[in-house]
């Protein structure tokens, strides 16, 4: 809030001879309209399938339910429940992402028959044996980083911005993140992830993306290369449903043991 305080001031309060928009404050212009653009959907649920693929070309597939909720002036809320295959059914993390300090995740093994939550050191570990990690299956909100734009680029065709943003969280696997988003509709098309030695690590790519309720757009398709592994996740998303219902009693501790 106080960066976007800074933005409004240096917009509408300077004089005109000290107007120029330096890298930084576009970046961060960007961000906070793509934010503003993602704002008051409510809820919603949709399933998935993460594809596992590693470095000899050998798949694993897992079946996910997923459900959000929108939390006014915070991050989203999320639940995240494993129904196939056998060895994982049961399994569920909840997400509490918030705009300032570290988020809050839970992780519900069946076997154990315990909630253990995830260390705030430990969440740039892989989720569930992909190659996403437990920071990025959160929210982004716009506070969670700083940001530069770099260029105007055309990706695949269409008109996007490119930025660099620094995450703020302290225990983060990556020093930077360079983000293709496209002008038109401000779709995130490509993520390059840098490591904390600043080499490329994974490059998150979506695909087929569709529109709801006349103004949110999700991809169909997220696929994570990592690199300096081989390995790969791709995540095919499903049975979108907006607005149905959900509240905060459905995202807490409880809803983990209950998730199945």
């Amino acid at each position: 809030m106080f960066r976007i305080f800074i933005l409004f001031a240096i917009f509408f309060l300077s004089p005109l001879s000290v107007m120029a928009e330096s890298p930084e404050e576009k970046g961060l212009a960007i961000a906070v309209e793509d934010d503003k653009r993602d704002n008051g959907f409510d809820d919603f649920t949709a399933n998935l399938m993460m594809i596992l693929k590693n470095r000899q070309g050998e798949e694993s597939t897992r079946d996910i339910r997923n459900k959000t909720l929108e939390v006014e002036g915070d991050g989203d809320k999320s639940l995240v429940i494993f129904d196939k295959p056998r060895d994982v059914k049961g399994t569920a993390l909840l997400n509490f992402t918030h705009k300032t300090g570290s988020d809050d995740q839970w992780l519900f093994l069946p076997a154990l028959k315990r909630v253990k939550r995830i260390s705030s050191s430990n969440k740039s570990g892989s989720f569930m044996g992909s190659e996403f990690a437990y920071e990025d299956v959160t929210s982004q909100e716009v506070e969670k980083y700083n940001y530069k734009w770099i260029a105007d680029e055309t990706l695949d065709g269409k008109e996007c911005f490119v930025f660099e943003r620094y995450p703020v969280y302290k225990n983060s696997g990556y020093t930077r993140q360079v983000v293709w988003l496209d002008k038109a509709e401000y779709r995130i098309y490509k993520i390059e992830f840098y490591d904390r030695k600043n080499a490329l690590l994974k490059t998150q790519t979506n695909k087929r993306y569709n529109q709801y309720l006349g103004q949110y757009w999700h991809p169909e398709e997220m696929f994570m290369e990592n690199h300096q592994t081989g390995k790969s996740t791709l995540l095919i998303w499903s049975d979108y449903q907006f607005r149905t219902g959900l509240s905060d009693k459905d995202f807490n501790r409880n809803s983990l043991k209950r998730a199945r």
